[in-house]
């Protein structure tokens, strides 16, 4: 409307359409036909007040139609163009089904042109900006971190870094680590509330394992450590929709940031030497150049307005902590971190929670508490209590041979004897005989026995087999016979039958 309010005014001081066509503001033709519709309505009077532009837009405003030689060749498969353009496939893909499935014969451009059409047609995704108070919010992220080569072992392994970085001022916090364990999480947040002095109100999240064990929507379903953690420094997780990183734009421009301007052409000679750097490239550069959103500086902003708002750190921060669901195996333990924790045997085959810390692991059913370890350091450790096991498997650990010859000299001589030889087996190591021998006490009683025993020794066999039997048969209340050591005798001799051998001459 500006370019014809521009031509009726040139017209009304009476230049001409060839005057008017040489600034290349309009074609001839056009200027002609604005000139005829002028001088109809009477707009080239100097006495005449030109209208505004809703009436020349009303007047002279194109009037598009479709004419029938304007019809796209391909509105016989509108209805297709449309469902794959909504499914994002690409127009040389769309143009090569068409001419190997349909027989289109039209050049790639008509479909470009057509899916421009429908592009103006979509309805625009316009996203909201989010605004933030001064303390109200932070958003956290990990970013793939450099290889790094540690000069004193020769080490090479892979790092990651953890951001923090405050809504409002955005002066951040990093970090680099070796994991992105729930512990590492958990670690960076203290270090991170501690390096700002204080806490926000909310802490916008990814849906990382660390910190979401099932990402939703509506109901996410946050780690048990990490809310621990929220409910210990007194602030509220907000975590991001899955698959939507917008949400947390401002870490995620901090992550760049870093990846960008701090990474590239730098040494280190270990990971403490890289958080040196990294802490004083934040305070010196970061923080004080002009941020691109905010047009000030991030560490002023903190320092001046920021700083006094944030929420005080509890006076005994809550200890970092690790929860896992475990299931008691068969030799009543749990496995947790590469080592092994007992339970009670009577909780064999339940699964459980395991709350590890950096010195004690903790084993609860439901909300009580049920073992408690001093957390191994290392891998395939096992941390055991007796009393975890069953009674017989208890009694089995207590029943060492000492203990066995304690108990047998308890119950008599003959007994003491009988498991003294027992033991003095240069072949099998008898403890299960033995203790077996022993259990016999609680049925016959130790006087009977004493006496089993001194029978079993008197005929040389002293055996568990031996003095059960005896047992069995009550053989341990008759006498011994009084001929066994003559007739021993005559067999040892030289046999009962055996003839004298004629004297050879």
């Amino acid at each position: 409307m500006y370019q014809y309010r521009q031509i009726l005014v040139r017209m009304r001081q009476g230049d001409s359409d060839r005057d008017i066509a040489r600034s290349k503001t309009m074609g001839r033709k056009k200027i002609a036909q604005v000139r005829e519709t002028a001088i109809e309505r009477g707009w080239l009077r100097t006495d005449f007040v030109l209208p505004d532009d809703t009436v020349l837009a009303a007047v002279l405003a194109r009037k598009e139609t479709l004419s029938p030689k304007c019809i796209s060749t391909l509105e016989p498969w509108r209805d297709q163009i449309t469902k794959w353009h909504a499914a994002r496939i690409r127009g040389k893909t769309i143009h090569a089904t068409l001419v190997r499935n349909h027989g289109y014969t039209g050049s790639y451009s008509s479909v470009h042109r057509f899916l421009c059409q429908l592009i103006r047609l979509d309805t625009p995704d316009v996203p909201l900006r989010l605004t933030f108070k001064p303390a109200e919010a932070c958003q956290v992220d990990f970013g793939a971190g450099p290889l790094i080569t540690d000069v004193h072992t020769g080490e090479i392994f892979k790092t990651w870094f953890f951001v923090l970085t405050l809504c409002w001022s955005r002066h951040q916090y990093a970090e680099f680590v070796r994991d992105q364990s729930i512990a590492t999480w958990l670690g960076c947040h203290r270090r991170a509330f501690e390096w700002f002095g204080g806490t926000v109100s909310r802490i916008i999240i990814d849906n990382a394992k660390c910190a979401i064990t099932k990402a939703c929507v509506h109901e996410p379903t946050v780690q048990r450590a990490y809310a621990e953690c929220a409910e210990g420094y007194g602030f509220k997780l907000d975590p991001c929709p899955p698959r939507d990183p917008q949400k947390k734009g401002i870490v995620e421009s901090g992550v760049k940031y870093i990846k960008h301007s701090f990474l590239p052409l730098r040494e280190f000679r270990d990971l403490a030497d890289a958080n040196r750097q990294l802490h004083a490239w934040i305070m010196d550069e970061a923080g004080n150049r002009v941020h691109g959103t905010t047009r000030e500086v991030p560490l002023n902003r903190y320092a001046e307005v920021e700083k006094g708002l944030l929420k005080a750190l509890p006076d005994a921060p809550p200890e970092p902590a690790v929860w896992a669901k475990v299931k008691v195996h068969g030799d009543t333990h749990v496995q947790f971190d590469w080592n092994y924790y007992s339970v009670p045997f009577r909780l064999v085959g339940l699964e459980l929670w395991l709350k590890a810390t950096g010195s004690m692991v903790t084993l609860y059913q439901e909300h009580e508490a049920v073992a408690t370890h001093v957390r191994a350091t290392g891998k395939g450790h096992r941390c055991s209590v007796t009393d975890h096991l069953p009674p017989e498997a208890q009694a089995w650990q207590m029943q060492s041979t000492k203990w066995c010859l304690r108990r047998a000299k308890e119950i008599g001589p003959s007994c003491y004897a009988v498991v003294h030889a027992m033991f003095a087996d240069r072949v099998l190591i008898r403890m299960r005989a033995v203790q077996g021998v022993l259990r016999l006490k609680q049925k016959y009683g130790a006087i009977r026995l004493e006496a089993a025993c001194s029978r079993a020794n008197h005929y040389g066999t002293p055996g568990y087999k031996v003095i059960k039997t005896i047992l069995e048969k009550g053989l341990d209340q008759q006498a011994l016979l009084a001929g066994f050591d003559a007739l021993a005798a005559t067999y040892t001799e030289g046999g009962r039958f055996c003839r004298n051998s004629p004297t050879i001459q």
